[in-house]
């Protein structure tokens, strides 16, 4: 990507962050899954989407505006410190008086307790989102991965002692808070910055009106991919919900991690090219061509290996699950692009055209989520992979407007190779566990199958991608 050598040490330390953090947490939440009832991950689950809603308000947009904002004050920096804490007081204190409401929506009691403990994590997250905004605006993410690695290991380790006395859900929530307490502490111990009793309304103003777009773009996002659980905790049972959201939990983290590590480190970079459209097109494409070769057949051998995977992972009380692992795994195949493309919109300041792209989208996914309800939960995932392809369609003209050549052939053009070859690597997978019903066998068997296909061919092909990463190695 042409990455000079901070921006090239960022992204290690992006990687070393979401991979080591969670990495860790993704075993831990194996062990955990294996000591708690589906049921609980549902009950949790159903509080997924005002956990996520009141973040994103509290958020503001405004961790963005900093990032983007050339030079930030003293008073902008307070500013944000003080409306996100004041926010986030307001919210737990709704959450705390509306708990029993959100128990009555589904129908299960002991919702209203787990409502009061979970939101609390609002106020403790809060405190610390100044100082990720700075972290991220110098591209120090060695700190944040301090940080984030300790409050994953110390939740994960309450977490799994708690499940393994016999806590239930319980183990569930306190996980969650004890992450965000950890997290905030050693970011402000690692920070110097401390806030000033100065708010300004001229700052907050400036901030606001780069932000709110955003936040309401966000907003719209975060309803939408908690949607689902809100409906299926509706509709259906909190065991159903458990194994949805598990599986979700699973097909996102290859897709998620490798997205959030080239977004955080490339993000500031292309802030700096928002003006030179050709450098920024150059940057963006070749973004897209290796963020694709690592991630379509990642997803795509997560959706062939998706059976043995689970009864391997999670054990029978599991097993029921894998086809929801398969089908989600090739809807988010796609998450990466979505992203990308929404990002060069934040890039080139134009949250207007992105709000407008997420009303549009999000219209579409409400129509295909209601359409899919009566069919049954496999049917509404089914729904995502073709929401997945619709938000592609609407959200690149958007970014035509700004960056011309940006086109839908341009974008086929760097998609198609890895696309192709990930088809073809997931026939060799689902050819080869067709021959063996040992799951241990299927699932390593697969693995080594899917990446020596996939790797022998690029290297045939001498696909571009192939060779710039082993180069990469090489000079290491």
């Amino acid at each position: 990507m042409g990455n000079s050598p901070s921006q090239s040490k960022a992204i290690i330390w992006s990687a070393v962050e979401r991979f080591s953090s969670q990495g860790i947490q993704f075993v831990l939440g194996i062990i955990i899954a294996r000591l708690v009832a589906p049921s609980c991950y549902g009950l949790v689950a159903m509080l997924t989407i005002f956990i996520s809603i009141g973040q994103s308000l509290i958020d503001s947009g405004f961790a963005n505006a900093l990032i983007h904002k050339k030079d930030c004050t003293e008073k902008d920096y307070s500013t944000v410190f003080y409306f996100n804490l004041v926010v986030s007081a307001v919210l737990y204190l709704l959450f705390f008086i509306c708990s029993p409401l959100i128990a009555d929506f589904y129908g299960q009691p002991e919702l209203v307790v787990i409502t009061r403990y979970s939101t609390f994590g609002f106020i403790l997250n809060s405190l610390a989102i100044v100082q990720r905004a700075q972290f991220t605006k110098r591209m120090d993410f060695k700190r944040q991965s301090k940080a984030t690695v300790s409050a994953v290991i110390v939740s994960g380790l309450v977490g799994v002692t708690m499940a393994y006395c016999g806590y239930g859900v319980w183990a569930l929530v306190f996980q969650g808070l004890i992450n965000s307490l950890v997290n905030t502490i050693s970011l402000w111990m690692m920070s110097s910055w401390r806030p000033s009793l100065v708010f300004s309304k001229e700052s907050f103003k400036e901030l606001y009106a780069f932000g709110s777009r955003l936040l309401f773009t966000g907003l719209l996002s975060t309803v939408y991919i908690n949607l689902y659980t809100l409906v299926i905790g509706k509709f259906f049972s909190s065991t159903q919900l458990g194994f949805f959201n598990k599986m979700q939990n699973i097909a996102v983290f290859p897709s998620r991690n490798i997205t959030s590590i080239m977004s955080r480190a490339v993000y500031p970079k292309q802030c700096k090219l928002q003006n030179d459209n050709i450098a920024l097109h150059d940057n963006y494409m070749q973004l897209l061509s290796l963020s694709s070769f690592f991630i379509f057949p990642l997803m795509g051998g997560l959706a062939a290996l998706a059976q043995p995977l689970v009864s391997c992972l999670l054990g029978e009380a599991w097993v029921s699950a894998w086809p929801y692992l398969s089908i989600l795994s090739i809807a988010y195949m796609f998450d990466h692009l979505q992203y990308f493309n929404w990002q060069m919109l934040a890039v080139k300041g134009r949250s207007d055209l992105s709000l407008k792209s997420e009303i549009i989208k999000k219209v579409a996914s409400v129509i295909i989520l209601v359409s899919t309800i009566p069919f049954g939960v496999k049917v509404m995932a089914m729904g995502l992979v073709l929401y997945a392809i619709i938000d592609l369609l609407i959200i690149i003209p958007f970014v035509h407007k700004v960056i011309p050549s940006i086109t839908y052939g341009a974008e086929l053009k760097v998609l198609v190779r890895p696309f192709v070859l990930t088809a073809i690597m997931c026939v060799a997978i689902l050819m080869f566990i067709s021959l063996f019903s040992n799951h241990f066998v299927q699932l390593f068997g697969g693995f080594i199958i899917g990446g020596i296909c996939y790797l022998l061919i690029a290297y045939m092909m001498k696909m571009p991608e192939f060779i710039y990463y082993i180069d990469k190695i090489k000079k290491k």
